[in-house]
């Protein structure tokens, strides 16, 4: 085991971007697997396709998206350790994380060939998505830039994405779910809620 952390490691500085897009495919894939059996437990009714599309996801456009991020926080140069910790965090909760998580659901729409229900799904999903993303990564992002050498910050959020990608999974196939019109509820003539299918 510690030969292979060591090779990972390696590969890390050797070839950052490929390391670490092949890191986000894995892991992105790995969370739709568990949001897939372990939370919805779709069984033998697990929808591959959508595993697919997250792996891509992951690998094509978040791995090198955030390899990039953090390879422009890691060479900006702040007066104290301090500021740098908060500039840090505040970069990357305030400026990227509200644009990514927006990406990331007009990415779902996209690749599952529905860009109209793109604007629907991120006004769905945005607010609840970004604030439970604030409650997990900024905390993990304070211990991450103040304790983490530079080249392996992207493997810690990396592993804290294993389950927080399991929640973006599951939220976009609920999100999904809804635009295609699954299940609503209405009240019917006497007030209680009965259950439509557009």
């Amino acid at each position: 085991m510690a030969h292979l952390l060591r090779a990972y490691n390696a590969a890390l500085i050797r070839r950052p971007m490929a390391t670490q897009c092949a890191t986000a495919a894995v892991l992105f894939g790995a969370g739709d697997v568990i949001a897939q059996q372990a939370v919805e437990g779709r069984g033998r009714a697990h929808d591959f396709a959508r595993t697919a599309r997250l792996t891509l996801y992951g690998g094509a456009l978040f791995g090198p998206a955030m390899t990039t991020w953090y390879a422009f926080l890691n060479r900006i140069k702040f007066p104290s350790p301090t500021k740098s910790l908060i500039y840090r965090v505040w970069l990357d909760q305030a400026l990227l994380t509200p644009a990514a998580v927006a990406f990331f659901f007009g990415s779902m729409s996209v690749l599952e060939g529905q860009p109209k229900e793109a604007p629907a799904r991120i006004k769905a999903a945005y607010v609840p998505t970004l604030l439970r993303n604030w409650g997990v990564f900024i905390p993990t992002q304070i211990i991450n830039f103040s304790l983490t050498p530079p080249h392996l910050r992207f493997v810690v959020v990396s592993v804290v994405s294993l389950f927080w990608n399991t929640y973006l999974s599951a939220a976009n196939a609920r999100e999904a779910a809804a635009e295609s019109g699954a299940l609503l509820t209405e009240p019917d003539a006497v007030g209680e809620k009965v259950a439509v299918v557009e």
